[in-house]
């Protein structure tokens, strides 16, 4: 089924906010995103307030398809521009040195830039409109920050109320945020670097560039979504095997609610099961919808079964861990 298309007129009221600085939330193919004119300082500052988020925090600007990305780096390698063309439009965020004209405010300060060109319609018809395409729209996920990202327009609204233009749209086919790769050190002979997994795996890098990236390093660049405790629901979050699962149950209160989710039924008659599903694609579009749902639940304890290892699984086990570190301890 074709994603909903937002009206002309519902398009054009979200380009007439964002050229007057204001904030517009969008859905692409990972998660909704809350969007600012990338190039407008104020703006990118309302993202943060609303948010927030630390300001040396980066944002990723996303461009329409086709875009002049020289505009935005002083620099388009060799390696990037292979990636552009086997996974642009689509879930893959380039880190790159960031061209001097562009104001400091998208990248936390830091002198590179990350760069993403959604395949959603939705976006695309967005971008494609705001400075007639020429124009960049800085968007982290539309939520607060360190806490569950948005699939659907019903999830800004919550996060929100009235204080973002939503356009709305469905199809969030991947479900979680984009990979990020640090192409912005390769002269330095550092790189192609992952700094976040997702829909994009190593190993689909590797097949276009004939060399699998490496695990971030202490000089990595800081991009979206990276910090140690992130992406968390309100409700305690324990990722664990099903033993480790029943040792800690039995630790808590014999009042505990508990939300399980594995593949198999826990024994124990506090947990509610949670079938999780099978495959990784399926569980990274569900992931967020389903820690909203059982963060309104009222459970105690929210226990997910530990993912299978598998680059498929990467991006979901990362935001999975980053959720079960923000209760560590």
């Amino acid at each position: 089924m074709s994603p909903r298309m937002p009206t002309a007129a519902e398009l054009d009221e979200a380009v007439r906010l964002l050229e007057a600085g204001q904030l517009v939330a969008f859905p692409t193919e990972t998660v909704y995103g809350l969007g600012a004119d990338a190039e407008n300082p104020e703006a990118v500052a309302r993202i943060f307030a609303l948010k927030g988020r630390p300001s040396n925090h980066p944002v990723i600007v996303h461009v329409v398809d086709g875009a002049d990305i020289g505009y935005w780096t002083d620099e388009v390698p060799e390696a990037a521009q292979k990636l552009i063309d086997a996974y642009w439009p689509g879930p893959l965020t380039l880190i790159l040195k960031r061209a001097a004209h562009i104001h400091a405010a998208v990248a936390g300060g830091q002198d590179n830039i990350g760069l993403r060109c959604p395949s959603h319609p939705v976006a695309q018809a967005l971008l494609s409109r705001f400075k007639r395409g020429r124009g960049g729209i800085a968007a982290p996920s539309a939520n607060k920050f360190g806490q569950v990202s948005p699939t659907t327009a019903q999830h800004v609204r919550d996060e929100f109320g009235d204080a973002v233009y939503v356009l709305e749209g469905d199809g969030v086919e991947v479900g979680i945020e984009s990979t990020i790769v640090d192409l912005s050190r390769l002269d330095q002979g550092i790189g192609p670097v992952l700094l976040r997994p997702g829909a994009i795996t190593a190993a689909m890098m590797a097949e276009v560039l004939g060399q699998a990236p490496l695990p971030p390093d202490a000089a990595a660049p800081r991009a979206s979504g990276t910090l140690k405790a992130h992406y968390a629901p309100h409700t305690p979050l324990l990722l664990a095997d099903a033993q480790s699962a029943s040792a800690h149950l039995a630790a808590l209160p014999e009042d505990a609610r508990v939300a399980w989710v594995g593949r198999a039924p826990l024994a124990d008659q506090r947990c509610t099961w949670v079938q999780a599903p099978v495959d990784a694609a399926a569980y990274a579009r569900e992931l967020y919808r389903l820690l909203r749902k059982l963060d309104k639940q009222g459970y105690t304890q929210l226990m997910f079964e530990a993912l299978p290892e598998g680059q498929d699984w990467a991006g979901v086990r990362d935001r999975l861990e980053r959720a079960a570190a923000a209760f560590a301890g």
